[in-house]
């Protein structure tokens, strides 16, 4: 039997073992179903949300959670329940998008610098160097700034941020690759460096770059609900969960209701994104799976 025929086996067999082991992380487990409420209550809004985001109506101003309005209303009367609901996509939508971004052209630059060396590799090591000196507060702002606030501003800034972490473990797992065997005999065989780069070195990026993928999440989401709380996310009267917190904070006194249940529920979303992030590292970091058996 060919090493081809026993690649699928191998593949599945693979695939078996991690899908086992994520079955009995209770980390894994428990994020995972968290994770799963908060994108089923944010998907299917349109049909949960008991009235419309942008209600208003002034005479229900600052009530406490009833019956008519379960978790009360805002200083314009607009049910937080709504809000809340429709304000959990922003979260979701720009955490996850930002952070694909930054994994996707942070492990591209990452490995063609490690690829390539020389004044190529120190250039893009001091830009890395520099957005990381920089609090990542900072550069989004920065960002946001230019391009002007709003969701695509957030994503851009959010992606911004984090593209050097993942730029430098993609040129770390290169630069760990580069003069192993399978990279020196696809090089003496005439292949090109965008083959090799493609074929033999990204692929070992994966489990690290899924990794810091997972690491990385819970602080896209925070950093949406900062920059959302300055009013450089979205902008009214489209919610968001750090708007429904800067909102709520001139009527603290009156109803604390307004800032109360945006920020569990972003501290729910971050939990169960944290909870992911071990779970994933015991499965994916051979150093903690020893440890755990």
């Amino acid at each position: 039997m060919t090493d081809a025929s026993l690649a699928p086996s191998r593949f599945s067999g693979t695939v078996a073992r991690l899908w086992l082991a994520a079955s009995r992380n209770k980390r894994l487990l428990l994020g995972g179903s968290i994770l799963v409420v908060i994108i089923a209550l944010a998907v299917f809004a349109p049909l949960i949300a008991p009235y419309s985001p942008i209600q208003q109506d002034m005479q229900a101003r600052l009530q406490a959670p009833s019956w008519a309005h379960w978790l009360g209303t805002d200083h314009l009367g607009r049910d937080t329940l709504s809000r809340l609901l429709f304000g959990l996509r922003p979260s979701l939508i720009s955490g996850v998008a930002a952070v694909m971004l930054a994994t996707l052209f942070g492990s591209l630059i990452g490995v063609a610098a490690g690829y390539a060396g020389g004044v190529f590799d120190a250039v893009v090591g001091r830009i890395f160097d520099l957005l990381v000196a920089w609090p990542a507060i900072f550069i989004a702002i920065g960002m946001i700034l230019i391009i002007g606030p709003g969701p695509v501003g957030v994503v851009l800034a959010i992606a911004l941020s984090e593209l050097p972490v993942f730029g430098r473990v993609a040129r770390a797992v290169t630069l760990a690759n580069l003069n192993m065997g399978h990279v020196e005999v696809a090089r003496s065989m005439g292949a090109s460096p965008a083959r090799i780069m493609r074929r033999h070195i990204l692929p070992f990026t994966v489990n690290p770059l899924i990794l810091q993928f997972a690491i990385s999440a819970p602080a896209a989401v925070v950093a949406e609900a900062g920059l959302s709380y300055l009013g450089l996310g979205s902008q009214p009267p489209n919610p968001s969960l750090g708007m429904l917190v800067s909102d709520a904070q001139l009527y603290l006194s009156r109803s604390a209701y307004g800032a109360v249940f945006p920020i569990i529920a972003i501290g729910l979303l971050v939990l169960s994104l944290t909870l992911i992030a071990d779970g994933t590292q015991d499965i994916l970091d051979p150093r903690r799976r020893r440890q755990l058996r």
